[in-house]
């Protein structure tokens, strides 16, 4: 690609970004290159199945591309120590940004700082977030947290008490799935009550079985849980597991079946619905190779990964329509 064509594709895509984002755009295309790039994937906490899960997709993204493609994350799901790891990568001076923000509103300010510095930044799970090119959703979030609330009335027979788990209080698509679900519980089962606040388990699975026994002493007819964080479920299962509910409650939310599949085998969890992190993982480090090469994402764009087929762009927004339901009749058909 030539340097024209390159400042040509900056000029189009100044239509559609935002200032900062048209900037680190431009800079690219003025530099004359398309590759390969340092994209670092930045997401709210190491070491647990669900980024691990996640780093496959930025590893295979690598390995496809020849893109210095690669995922860190903080030791604790803290918005201070993920900041200080986007201004670790603004330091290194990478080309692009992928991240997973624990806290959208904390995180502004250092993905500014990045903007400013020339990096294209891509963001997953924050459909708020202002400085970036592209947020990548896999779905429209409240969409997502209705389903899992249909389910959750389905097993409680449409009536009975139930709370609601979120890995932060802070966390935009936990909420999102949460509001979502209570909307539609109201809407359209009058005669289940949610019991409680969001209950905050900052995606550790201790926390969650910690707040599962807490829900269970005050409310001792409870029959149903929704959890959003990855954690929650296995950690509210291990608590109806111990108390040998099984079969009077039901337990519903987001998570892979490597950290839930146990409790859906013994009937502790009743379903999950996820999409794979991978796949995530992959089509957001891909976005952040169209924005460094001047490229335009449109609706009805294939991305290339599986539930990302014909996207739907709304302002910088894109939607996908990539989740999965799985319970104990389909749960072999997920290995991850």
């Amino acid at each position: 690609m030539t340097r024209t064509t390159l400042w040509a594709a900056a000029s189009l895509l100044a239509l559609t970004l935002p200032a900062a984002a048209q900037e680190a755009a431009e800079g690219a295309a003025a530099e004359g290159s398309s590759g390969p790039y340092d994209i670092a994937t930045v997401v709210k906490i190491a070491g647990i199945q669900w980024f691990n899960r996640m780093e496959e997709g930025v590893k295979q993204f690598a390995a496809d591309t020849g893109n210095n493609a690669f995922q860190v994350g903080p030791a604790q799901a803290d918005p201070q120590q993920q900041a200080a790891l986007i201004e670790d990568m603004i330091a290194q001076g990478v080309d692009a940004i992928a991240v997973v923000p624990m806290s959208p509103e904390a995180l502004e300010p250092v993905l500014g700082r990045a903007q400013e510095a020339g990096i294209v930044v891509v963001s997953h799970e924050a459909a708020s977030q202002q400085n970036v090119s592209y947020d990548i959703e896999a779905f429209k979030n409240e969409d997502f947290g209705a389903t899992l609330m249909e389910n959750l009335a389905q097993c409680m027979g449409g009536e009975g008490e139930y709370a609601v788990f979120v890995g932060s209080l802070t966390s935009q698509t936990h909420n999102q799935w949460v509001d979502g679900a209570i909307a539609y519980q109201q809407a359209n089962y009058p005669n289940m009550t949610l019991v409680g606040d969001k209950n905050e388990t900052f995606d550790d699975q201790q926390q969650a079985y910690a707040a599962a026994q807490e829900v269970l002493r005050a409310h001792p007819n409870i029959k149903g849980f929704q959890g959003s964080a990855s954690t929650d479920v296995a950690g509210i299962g291990l608590a109806i597991e111990e108390r040998g509910m099984e079969d009077q409650s039901c337990v519903v939310g987001t998570s892979l079946p490597s950290i839930a599949g146990q409790y859906i085998e013994t009937g502790a969890v009743d379903m999950i619905g996820f999409w794979d992190p991978s796949l995530a993982g992959y089509v957001m480090n891909s976005v952040a190779q169209m924005v460094l090469n001047g490229e335009e994402v449109t609706s009805g764009m294939d991305l290339g990964q599986t539930g990302y087929e014909s996207v739907t762009l709304d302002g910088k927004v894109i939607y996908g329509q990539a989740w999965v339901e799985v319970n104990k009749d389909n749960l072999a058909d997920y290995p991850f």
